[in-house]
């Protein structure tokens, strides 16, 4: 006798998740809560039997537990939080979440994201990352010149960070906690310097043979960090029907409000990749006209 195939549905947490199974009619067959590990997860999912339906929410550290799952035989459906609207439910907790994913998977009714390959997600590692240490660096040169104004030092060049505005930081007429921190501030500019050196290689090694990155990069004012953005966040273009698409999911388009005849226009949503909106506006800034 064939068994029915099974919808699962897991609110995963950082250290516990829930797991509820359901059959295609609907019915809870079994609710469990497990600690996040792969052993546990692989075994409850060997409940479902084989090639059961699995929806997953695409909240914190969900890598693992998507390649756990599709390597345990699941057809994995990884779900946009915010087209659930979870927030205008009157009562919430971790069982119901996992009930109305299984039952809305069932439904042919999930708003679903795409997975990933690993190797985009490696590439979004590293130009994440980038983009932290580069937040990192102007942070501390921001704090640099706090200390600079709360002692009444004017710089006395635009960029006090360069060769000669380093020699005039030595020379500054501080003592005490602020040449401390100053000074700190410095050591940890040489190492976040150090650091984006190492990535943007490592980045430049896993793309100097790829045809996508080196296609964009033909567009005027995409240079080689905005173009390895495009490339590692976006993925694969082809998953976009249309501009219009790509540009909906980046948050580039304005918000829409219609009712009757009344139509209201708005800023743009920036529901999407921080970095993807970033990279296109600095490409702009940098495009100055002509072919």
């Amino acid at each position: 006798m064939q068994q029915q195939r099974q919808y699962v549905g897991i609110d995963l947490h950082r250290r516990r998740s829930v797991i509820v199974r359901m059959t295609e009619d609907g019915e809870v067959l079994e609710t469990a809560r497990i600690i996040n590990d792969p052993v546990a997860m692989s075994l409850e999912l060997a409940k479902a039997g084989p090639d059961p339906e699995v929806a997953l929410e695409a909240c914190y550290g969900w890598y693992w537990a998507a390649d756990l799952l599709e390597a345990n035989g699941a057809s994995v459906h990884l779900v946009h939080p915010l087209g659930l609207h979870w927030d205008s439910r009157r009562v919430k907790n971790d069982e119901r979440d996992a009930t109305e994913l299984a039952h809305r998977l069932r439904r042919r009714d999930l708003p679903e994201s795409w997975i990933a390959p690993p190797e985009v997600r490696e590439l979004r590692e590293l130009v994440r990352y980038r983009a932290k240490l580069t937040a990192l660096r102007t942070s501390a040169k921001a704090q640099v010149h706090a200390v600079m104004a709360k002692c009444g030092v004017v710089p006395a060049v635009p960029d006090m960070f360069t060769a000669k505005g380093q020699v005039l930081l030595d020379e500054m007429p501080i003592d005490g906690p602020y040449r401390y921190r100053v000074d700190s501030l410095r050591q940890l500019l040489e190492r976040f310097e150090a650091e984006l050196v190492v990535v943007e290689k490592q980045l430049h090694d896993c793309l100097s043979r790829h045809a996508g990155f080196k296609a964009i990069q033909a567009v005027h004012g995409v240079g080689p960090i905005t173009g390895a953005i495009f490339v590692a966040e976006i993925g694969d273009v082809t998953r976009f029907a249309s501009a219009r698409h790509l540009c909906s999911w980046a948050g580039l388009t304005p918000t829409h409000r219609e009712s009757d005849t009344k139509v209201q226009r708005g800023h743009i949503t920036k529901q999407g990749s921080n970095l993807v909106r970033w990279a296109a506006v600095e490409a702009v800034t940098r495009y100055h006209g002509g072919r």
